[in-house]
């Protein structure tokens, strides 16, 4: 199977997988509710309030400084997590999709996290998926056995945010399917340009030579 049929195939996949999970958009709330428990409360919480971007471009950034011959991937993946980010939010404020709780399909339990997201409330796509799921490419060239933590991270990283009705499932999985192929996106136009990796060699031959 010649790769550009194996991506058509991917995309067809994804593209199925987006328009069934509309359809258990809501039903996957009223499953939640039977495992909702204050362990997995607490486990969610923290795992949510740890996915913020500057987190995980704070950990990812110190992950590629460790070895001197990845470090040339720095300036891709804080591109990366910038073109996710802004790709998320002109898509929020397109599709302005409300939020589960806002749609009273669940009920959050801190009055001040509902608050918070009344602030940016719009749902399509999940933004911590997107950014989670960004990174992927780059771990997975540079990092191929660290990859399936990462991946196994970004799943609960982006269930989190349907336990607690930030997010749909199709936001998710759009999310998580945006991100991924920006990562795609930058990996492969870096392997073939070396564009950032020359600015990378400028910039240390400058200040460190």
């Amino acid at each position: 199977m010649t790769k550009n049929k194996k991506g058509i195939l991917i995309f067809c996949g994804i593209v199925l997988l987006l328009i069934l999970s509309l359809y258990f958009d809501d039903y996957i709330f009223q499953i939640i509710s039977y495992f909702k428990s204050g362990f997995l409360d607490e486990f969610f919480m923290s795992l949510t309030l740890a996915s913020s971007g500057i987190i995980i471009l704070f950990f990812l950034t110190i992950l590629l400084l460790w070895n001197k011959r990845k470090q040339k991937w720095i300036l891709p993946l804080w591109f990366t997590l910038l073109i996710s980010t802004i790709v998320s939010f002109v898509l929020k404020f397109v599709v302005q999709r409300p939020r589960p709780f806002q749609e009273g399909l669940i009920q959050l339990s801190s009055e001040l996290i509902k608050d918070s997201y009344y602030i940016w409330n719009f749902s399509f796509p999940s933004n911590h998926a997107l950014l989670a799921f960004c990174a992927i490419p780059i771990l997975s060239k540079e990092f191929p056995k660290f990859r399936y933590v990462w991946i196994a991270i970004a799943c609960l990283i982006a269930f989190s945010r349907i336990y607690f009705g930030f997010h749909f499932l199709s936001d998710v999985i759009a999310g998580a399917a945006i991100g991924y192929l920006i990562g795609a996106l930058v990996v492969k136009s870096e392997k073939e340009n070396h564009f950032w990796e020359n600015i990378y060699e400028r910039i240390y031959n400058m200040f460190v030579k």
